[in-house]
């Protein structure tokens, strides 16, 4: 019996040196917000203190402006070849939304919709521009809806990109509509109150490739350069306990359906896992007169993975009708509903 004990003993001896190893291979500290705004800070952004909170803000072009709003882990980057296109014609403004990016993490926490929502109209305000186009993807494509019903008369257009914010239409949706993106497994774990301990320090690279890999339905155009500024910007200092602080207080918000009377243009990629076309197909519903156009190539980030053939059609919408020879990439698959 004493030998039986005693073997056990050492097998859970090994069992715990080995999660004792396995937890220090995956420890990744912070990086400091100097390193970053170094390497991913360019010539056209700059940082504006709005309501409290240094938000890393980048402008480009002139004329008519357009709000860019980026998703749930991602950055402003994300609109990097869009902005390229659009900026002849337009006036562009991303923004790194609190606890992304280089903006960092907000003291009194306001990670909500519609904290976003004030947000993104406090740099309008600042920026003293009284109407806008709005473009959000994910739950950026949330924050755009909710901006677009609470103040519908700055708003010109709306464009929403693989968007949160679709009416539940059974119990079961609503309450799957609890997490932002229920068909994440990242937002799963992010929310689980044992496991959401270790993404604070265990955040290896490959986990977080895994994550792009269920965003993009075709995971060539997945770049080591564009991991590497997606896990580097998630590792910035206090980003990581802000993206649980966001994901595990989720704030209720209301949007008004009604009161969307701008023109609207929603846009899905047929292969996203995280937020799936029926939500795309529910908003076109709910919003009358509303244009959904599906690519067929195409995830969760389609303005990332397809730029040209999503851009193009953005172009359009806003009355810019450029040559297709105008892009570098020919071929476009697409349908309309």
């Amino acid at each position: 019996m004493k030998r039986f004990i005693l073997k056990l003993l050492k097998v859970i001896l090994f069992l715990v040196l080995i999660v004792i190893i396995g937890l220090l291979a995956c420890y990744r500290g912070d990086i400091a917000p100097d390193e970053l705004i170094g390497k991913y800070g360019d010539e056209n952004s700059f940082f504006l203190m709005v309501d409290g909170v240094n938000v890393h803000v980048k402008v480009r072009g002139e004329g008519e402006p357009i709000f860019l709003i980026h998703g749930s882990f991602s950055s402003l980057h994300t609109w990097e070849a869009w902005e390229n296109e659009l900026s002849p014609f337009f006036m562009t403004i991303s923004m790194d939304l609190p606890g992304h990016g280089l903006t960092g993490p907000d003291l009194q926490k306001r990670y909500g919709i519609e904290d976003y929502s004030k947000l993104v109209f406090g740099i309008a305000d600042q920026l003293d521009l009284r109407e806008f186009h709005v473009a959000g993807n994910s739950m950026g494509g949330g924050v755009a809806l909710k901006m677009a019903s609470d103040q519908p008369e700055r708003i010109l257009t709306l464009n929403l990109i693989d968007s949160s914010g679709a009416r539940p239409k059974t119990r079961t949706d609503s309450a799957q509509s609890k997490s932002y993106n229920s068909g994440a497994w990242i937002f799963k774990v992010a929310q689980n109150p044992v496991f959401n301990k270790l993404l604070l320090k265990c955040t290896p690279k490959f986990v977080f490739g895994l994550n792009l890999k269920q965003v993009f339905y075709d995971n060539s155009r997945i770049t080591d350069e564009m991991l590497t500024r997606y896990y580097e910007l998630l590792r910035m200092e206090g980003n990581r306990q802000a993206t649980l602080d966001r994901l595990t207080t989720r704030k209720p918000y209301e949007v008004d359906f009604e009161k969307l009377n701008m023109p609207v243009l929603i846009m899905w990629g047929k292969h996203d896992n995280w937020i799936p076309l029926q939500n795309g197909e529910r908003l076109a519903e709910a919003i009358p007169g509303s244009k959904l156009k599906v690519f067929e190539n195409a995830g969760h980030v389609p303005m990332e993975e397809i730029p040209t053939e999503t851009v193009s059609e953005y172009l359009s919408f806003l009355g810019i009708q450029v040559e297709r020879d105008y892009f570098s990439t020919p071929k476009f698959f697409s349908h309309v509903y």
